[in-house]
């Protein structure tokens, strides 16, 4: 296969030329996979390829796990200062920052997601965690713990050494900084691997890396399907640490697989069927707004969709008016279109699951309010679709759709909504709307999840931890809270006057 791929650009939002590598990106060098297989990508917006990128397998893992354990002991670890790792992260932010219209137009491309989303929110805010963690690089303290006069005694917080991180294909570059950046400021060596279905943006990254000032085996990049090279990080007995992010069932997996090999500790930030409720004393404008936003944004691929909207039931047909009117106002079109607020979907596959949770909620006795079809006959195009008349034992209540479909639900009182809101086997956000502030508060504390938003959705904030109760995941990431995911703590006993 050739080695690079030229991508040329010429739309509303970007025009240019962008040159990508095509191989697996191990010890600093880009090579070909061992057993020579490739991925093609695939432009949602019209369903034809875009180019073929080199597919890793288990063997070329262990090539990477070499790479990185030799990084580990020599380059990087507790050889290397935190103040040095931060000053290469700072510089990595940097170069990502000089290409972020790249980074954009590949995201945009390869994944639907409008160019203005990937540019303002996605790839914003990935240079902003590497940032970020760049600022914790030599921040990683233990403490000085007394115990009695005659023993010194403290802890060590440790990198664990080799991590493997499997990312998303809904926030391509956003995930991959997110996985990365606190691997690195803690002084771990990393294996990636991307979505087979989003490699272009991070395939770019790796030509960043040896620029950035990176010891080869580091930070490693190796494309793959989950089956293969996903399945071969979560059960090597080498990598010390595996982090995901995806959905339930393939999480699921990771845990066993990680569990059966060397009971490698595991990151998942999986799932979610998000309640948003809405009272009847709520800012009724700014309520149907933050549901929007709640539901649709990213096309509704993302993990924290605001997808079970419940209605109090004085403002209920008003809410629904007005929710109606603005989710048929949506754009649908053209990621390169700047109007465009929701573009296709990422894949044929993705496409057919969600048109099959729509056909299953016809099936249950679900209202189609509006939406429910295919736009166009070229690419993976959905209306945004309203579901009425919803009950709580319907297969598109209970299950993560992942897509631009929302529940709408009427309910009587706080006791009700509360009941409906945690009736499920997730708990990654929610929602609560009203000017009450004491409601508000009591409500976010009583639903049963790792985010409560009051009078807002799907906000995040780098400085707060963002993370799932019962099958949503394990673990935190963003803020101070995913730097103990990357290190071991060790108790250190000095004797400094016992006598036996």
């Amino acid at each position: 296969m050739p080695s690079t791929y030229t991508l040329h650009f010429d739309t509303p939002a970007f025009k240019g030329d962008v040159t990508i590598p095509l191989g697996l990106y191990i010890n600093g060098e880009f090579i070909d996979p061992v057993e020579g297989g490739t991925i093609e990508v695939v432009n949602p917006a019209t369903g034809r390829a875009i180019t073929s990128v080199a597919a890793g397998t288990k063997a070329d893992i262990d090539i990477a796990v070499r790479a990185a354990k030799a990084a580990y002991k020599t380059s990087w670890g507790l050889e290397v200062s935190g103040v040095q790792r931060g000053k290469l992260m700072s510089k990595l932010a940097v170069l990502m920052g000089e290409h972020i219209e790249q980074f954009a137009a590949l995201d945009a491309l390869a994944n639907g997601k409008p160019y203005l989303t990937a540019y303002n929110r996605d790839n914003k805010g990935a240079i902003a965690v590497m940032e970020y963690y760049a600022g914790w690089a030599d921040k990683i303290t233990g403490k000085t713990i007394e115990t009695n006069k005659n023993k010194l005694a403290y802890t060590r917080h440790e990198p664990i050494g080799v991590v493997g991180q499997i990312i998303p294909w809904n926030v391509p570059m956003f995930s991959l900084s997110l996985k990365i950046a606190p691997a690195l400021a803690t002084g771990n060596t990393v294996i990636l691997k991307p979505s087979e279905l989003t490699p272009l943006s991070a395939l770019l990254f790796c030509t960043l890396i040896k620029e950035a000032g990176f010891p080869p085996g580091v930070i490693n990049i190796v494309n793959g399907y989950g089956a293969t090279a996903g399945q071969a990080i979560s059960e090597h007995p080498h990598i010390g640490k595996v982090a995901f992010t995806g959905s339930t069932l393939t999480g699921r997996k990771i845990m066993e697989a990680a569990a059966k090999s060397n009971l490698k500790p595991v990151t998942l930030e999986l799932g979610g069927k998000s309640p948003n409720i809405i009272f009847d004393d709520a800012d009724l404008e700014q309520a149907v707004k933050w549901a929007i936003h709640g539901i649709y944004f990213n096309h509704g691929q993302n993990c924290s969709a605001g997808s079970r909207i419940f209605i109090q039931e004085g403002i209920y047909d008003k809410f629904l008016e007005q929710f109606t009117q603005a989710a048929l106002a949506i754009k649908v079109g053209d990621p390169f279109d700047e109007s465009t607020y929701q573009g296709p979907q990422v894949s044929k596959t993705q496409f057919e699951r969600i048109m099959g949770y729509i056909t299953s909620g016809k099936q249950d006795g679900a209202t189609v309010h509006i939406g429910g079809e295919r736009i166009g006959t070229e690419g993976y195009f959905i209306h945004p679709t309203i579901f009425t008349e919803c009950k709580p034992e319907m297969k598109i209540v209970r299950e993560e759709i992942f897509g631009p479909v929302a529940c709408v639900m009427k309910f009587r009182t706080e006791e009700e909504a509360l009941e409906q809101a945690n009736d499920t086997t997730y708990g990654l956000a929610a929602s609560v709307f009203t000017k009450d502030i004491d409601r508000a508060v009591r409500v976010a504390h009583a639903l049963e999840a790792g985010t409560a938003w009051i009078n807002c959705a799907n906000q995040t904030e780098i400085a707060l931890p963002f993370g799932g109760f019962k099958q949503s995941g394990i673990g935190r990431e963003l803020s101070e809270y995913a730097l103990e995911n990357y290190t071991n703590v060790k108790a250190v006993h000095v004797n400094i006057g016992l006598k036996l």
